[in-house]
């Protein structure tokens, strides 16, 4: 059976879905992977076992004539290769991608990993691509949403005519991110934000807590981790000169940072669900969290984690100091609490066995078994 995967970034591809893609290409599937060829992530995927087709795609960009382009290129690949059924993840490929498939009368499931900046921000743009959102999600197999307040907003816009279920994210690989000692006492408080340097992730309100905290907290230590995809570097160089953060830029290996770090900080504005939030929390690491859906689901408030209101400085610098003044025992009782949550709640196996059973209900056998072990 040949199977196509349409995204738009490498990275989330390999480093969250790559044991589904494992289990596909075990099962003797020809396996096909569409992506910007300049992606770094391009040459582990296809280590995988996993064909490379090149597909041009400007994540963030609004410029009508070249996601035309990208529709015409969809189709022109699914009539090329003729999938079985298609995998759709992120925006431009969940519309263009699915429009496509509609198209081409290809079969094809699609994974909201979340509304995304031109849904949450009321206004023209919005209601251009709820239209687009609608059309390209009207004959998908089944709709998989992060969290049941995405699928709440999708129904309520009568964008949802096929069939829909809630997955736990993209689940965390429990073996990658093992339980790790909890740092010592004796150390400082270090936090750790991994995420994109932009506005929507909530890096302005972030770097504003940071310069409030470390006045009054000498040895807490803020360290942040990802690319800068807005124009934060001028910011970023001169906070991390001065002492009040440490910015790492984009790292291959996160889990190291997360296991030297006391505590995640995530203050961002809308999530499907955070990633960084499950991979430190199965690490053993309590979670400071905006309270936004996609983040909200993957602590227990005082038990695995803090919650704190979105978009607020205050808030967020109360949240980070109460943690701070909280015993050790308890910290580390938060993180211990977190693990336990990822094994019963996120643990992957859940996402790849749903992947798997409406694959079976599409080829209308039972083509794949559920995994059981961990991946």
């Amino acid at each position: 059976m040949k199977i196509l995967v349409l995204a738009n970034f490498g990275m989330g591809l390999y480093n969250f879905r790559k044991e589904l893609l494992k289990e596909l290409i075990k099962h003797n599937n020809e396996v096909y992977i569409s992506l910007p060829n300049d992606d770094e992530y391009v040459p582990k995927l296809k280590n995988l076992g996993s064909k490379f087709v090149e597909t041009h795609l400007d994540r963030r960009g609004t410029n009508p004539i070249k996601d035309l382009k990208l529709l015409l290129n969809y189709i022109k690949i699914l009539t090329r290769i003729k999938p079985d059924v298609v995998l759709t993840y992120t925006i431009k490929p969940n519309v263009y991608g699915g429009l496509a498939c509609r198209i081409t009368k290809t079969p094809y499931i699609t994974n909201i990993t979340g509304l995304g900046t031109s849904i949450e921000n009321k206004g023209i743009i919005q209601k251009i691509t709820l239209r687009l959102y609608k059309a390209g999600l009207k004959k998908a197999s089944c709709i998989f949403f992060q969290n049941e307040t995405n699928l709440k907003f999708f129904c309520e816009k009568n964008m949802v005519n096929s069939k829909a279920r809630v997955v736990p994210g993209s689940g965390v690989n429990l073996n990658h991110h093992p339980l790790e000692e909890y740092p010592s006492e004796n150390e400082s408080n270090n936090f750790l934000f991994i995420g994109r340097m932009m506005k929507d992730k909530g890096i302005e309100e972030l770097l504003k807590a940071a310069k409030i905290v470390k006045e009054k907290y000498f040895n807490t230590q803020f360290d942040l981790i990802g690319g800068c995809e807005e124009d934060y570097y001028q910011q970023l160089a001169e906070l991390n000169k001065s002492g009040i953060i440490n910015y790492h830029s984009q790292q291959n290996d996160v889990h190291s940072f997360i296991k030297n770090s006391h505590a995640t900080i995530l203050p961002s504005y809308h999530e499907g669900t955070a990633n960084v939030l499950l991979e430190s929390a199965s690490s053993g690491r309590p979670v400071l969290a905006s309270r936004v859906p996609g983040c909200i689901e993957t602590f227990d408030e005082d038990v695995s984690g803090l919650g704190f209101e979105v978009r607020n400085v205050d808030s967020l610098v109360e949240a980070i100091i109460k943690f701070i003044n909280l015993p050790y025992s308890q910290k580390k009782a938060m993180g211990i609490a977190g693990r336990k949550k990822m094994e019963k709640e996120y643990d992957r196996r859940i996402v790849i066995n749903a992947y798997l059973e409406e694959i079976n209900n599409l080829v209308g056998r039972n083509e794949y078994e559920f995994i059981r072990e961990n991946c």
